[in-house]
């Protein structure tokens, strides 16, 4: 019989949350248990240069009318191409013209993974709009909560 000892003691180590587990087993398993809500951050996808330069937003959470360039694998093409449907439960998404022909003779849409398309296009509602203004990384303020000499002197 073995016996697993632990022959180091961790020094001086704490965690911030005690909720939150290091062990790639857990990890594993609260991704592919994760609810939907959580699936709709863990699917996101950068955005293309343009709409970087433009929201300065690096990605997003897919959606299904957004239009997204593949951009690895089998199906890695130039045109644009719209989102069909976001299946999270599979975690893949549906692009319009990505099918495959089965052996009976029906097609069926090949699902891509979020990470390995690039949006070129989003389709923006308002709730999508509060998303892009609050991850602008351009109005973040570095010194946040910070007073300048110039703010001291004057409140005194």
């Amino acid at each position: 019989q073995h016996y697993k000892t632990n022959t180091f003691i961790e020094v001086g180590v704490m965690k911030y949350n005690a909720h939150v587990s290091s062990s790639r087993r857990k990890q594993r398993k609260a991704h592919f248990l994760a609810p939907s809500s959580i699936r709709r951050k863990l699917m996101t996808a950068p955005l293309s240069k343009e709409l970087r330069q433009k929201y300065n937003v690096r990605s997003m959470p897919i959606r299904k009318d957004d239009e997204v360039q593949i951009t690895r694998g089998q199906y890695k093409s130039q045109q644009l191409a719209k989102v069909i449907s976001v299946y999270r439960k599979r975690w893949v998404i549906y692009v319009e013209r990505v099918q495959r022909e089965k052996a009976n003779g029906t097609t069926v849409p090949v699902g891509i993974s979020a990470s390995k398309v690039e949006i070129s296009k989003l389709k923006l509602d308002k709730d999508r709009r509060a998303i892009l203004e609050r991850k602008d990384r351009s109005k973040k303020k570095t010194d946040k909560g910070k007073i300048t000499e110039e703010e001291a002197m004057a409140a005194e």
